[in-house]
C-alpha cells in the first residue's frame, strides 16, 4: 500500500474517498448534533416559558373577574405548553445519544422517553376530556 493510499475508504473497491476521522469529518458531526441538541432543549425551555406567561396572565385575569371562577382555561393552556415541550426535550435526548451511544445513555433515555410519553399521555387525555366537557362532545381528531 502507497502512503497516498493510507487513510482512504473502500480502498478494495477503488473508490478511493479519504478518512472522514482523518478530515476530522466525525468531531464536526458531533459538535453539529451536540448544538443543535442544545439549541432543541433551549426551544422547549422557551415553550415552557412561554406557557408559563400565558398561563399566569389568564390566571391574573381569571382572579380579577366577577363570577364564578374556572381554572380549567388556565390548566389547559399550561397542559399544551408543557406536553409540546416535552416533545422537544425528547427530541434533544434522542439528539444527545445519537452521537455517543453507550448502554448506560441508551437505558437513560429509555426510561426519559417512558416517562415523557407516559406524562404527555395522560396530559393529552386530560385536555381531550376537558374539551369534551366544555364543548359537550368528541373534539375533532385530525386526519
Amino acid at each position: 500500500m502507497s502512503e497516498h493510499d493510507h487513510g482512504m475508504l473502500g480502498q478494495g473497491s477503488g473508490l478511493g474517498l479519504p478518512d472522514p476521522a482523518e478530515l476530522g469529518i466525525e468531531d464536526w458531526v458531533v459538535s453539529a448534533v451536540l448544538w443543535l441538541k442544545l439549541g432543541v432543549e433551549a426551544t422547549g425551555a422557551v415553550v415552557i416559558g412561554i406557557g408559563m406567561v400565558v398561563a399566569s396572565v389568564q390566571f391574573v385575569r381569571t382572579l380579577w373577574s366577577s363570577g364564578m371562577r374556572d381554572y380549567n382555561p388556565v390548566r389547559l393552556t399550561l397542559a399544551r405548553h408543557l406536553a409540546l415541550a416535552l416533545e422537544f426535550q425528547l427530541g434533544a435526548d434522542i439528539l444527545g445519544t445519537a452521537v455517543a451511544p453507550s448502554w448506560d445513555q441508551i437505558g437513560k433515555l429509555a426510561a426519559i422517553a417512558v416517562i415523557r410519553t407516559a406524562l404527555n399521555y395522560f396530559l393529552m387525555r386530560e385536555i381531550r376530556e376537558e374539551q369534551r366537557a366544555e364543548g359537550g362532545g368528541e373534539p375533532p381528531r385530525p386526519g
